[in-house]
């Protein structure tokens, strides 16, 4: 069992998200925008980050750039759906910011549980 931190602002894929972690045994900390997301990885110890990319306010990006800065060890999986110029593009940047696994929505559940069990 891992601690996941889910940094994400639809509610509804929030919820999902932790409806199949924690179906696969896992803890999960939910945030609901970046700026949450950043407060809990600072006071809670987590295995993995999975984190949306387009948000109000702190974006994925700055998330994954500031979290791979200051502890360049974390895990991270970076999330899109897409946006004015596709998820593509976003989640080409995730990479090259440091994010470890990208995953576009919508994504089917087994995809994610790969990408979280090959990261832990």
């Amino acid at each position: 069992m891992a601690r996941i931190l889910v940094i994400e602002d639809d509610a509804l894929m929030r919820e999902m998200l932790q409806e199949m972690l924690e179906a696969a045994r896992h803890e999960v900390i939910l945030a609901r925008c970046g700026r949450d997301g950043l407060e809990c990885y600072r006071r809670e110890a987590v295995h993995l980050v999975i984190t949306d990319i387009l948000m109000p306010g702190v974006e994925g990006i700055q998330i994954i750039m500031e979290l791979k800065r200051d502890h360049p060890e974390v895990r991270i999986i970076a999330i899109s759906g897409g946006g004015a110029v596709g998820p593509d593009t976003y989640l080409a940047m995730a990479r090259e910011m440091g994010a470890d696994r990208t995953l576009t929505k919508p994504f089917p559940m087994a995809q994610l549980l790969q990408a979280v069990n090959d990261l832990l």
